[in-house]
């Protein structure tokens, strides 16, 4: 079960990455045809509005992996002078609050996608209904529920990391 939980996160911060270079192509393409108007193209319609939506999705598709991987800031001046029983303490403790606030975020978000819907709300130009990216971004943030709760697990003793696991981000720690 954790080895799902994990792979999901990578696959869903993959899915991000993805979606955050298709969005800075747009972003290329915009700019490029507001620079060329003179020669009959122009700016991509809603394109402000397509940004918009996508970063806010692509932060919540980014986060579960960010924190499997300990990417978070920390500051690390007083952790790493602090005995191990008190790292472990902070770590656990830490560990808890983002589970609670992630819980609290979701919950929010479930509530906020009820309301944009119920309210028919679009964005301007492209009269996309905005419930849309407030449902995917709801979707990463459920992933972010199921991540956090996993690694509070792994943290507290009760589950264990997949085999071959390295918290260590992809470039060491900076």
């Amino acid at each position: 079960m954790v080895k799902l939980v994990y792979r999901t996160a990578e696959w869903l911060a993959y899915l991000g990455g993805l979606l955050l270079t298709a969005i800075a192509v747009m972003v290329v393409v915009s700019v490029s045809g507001r620079a060329l108007i003179s020669v009959g193209l122009g700016p991509v319609p809603g394109d402000f509005e397509m940004v918009e939506m996508a970063t806010a999705v692509v932060v919540f598709f980014f986060l579960p992996w960010c924190y499997l991987k300990n990417g978070h800031a920390m500051v690390d001046i007083i952790y790493m002078h602090l005995p191990r029983w008190a790292q472990r303490f902070l770590t656990v403790f830490s560990d808890v609050l983002m589970l609670a606030i992630w819980v609290i975020l979701t919950w929010r978000l479930g509530v906020s996608v009820g309301d944009k819907y119920n309210e028919s709300e679009t964005t301007f130009i492209l009269q996309i209904p905005v419930w849309w990216a407030y449902a995917v971004s709801l979707f990463g943030a459920g992933v972010g529920c199921v991540t956090y709760l996993t690694k509070t697990l792994v943290e507290l003793g009760v589950a264990r990391e997949p085999a071959g696991w390295s918290a260590e981000p992809a470039g060491g720690h900076v």
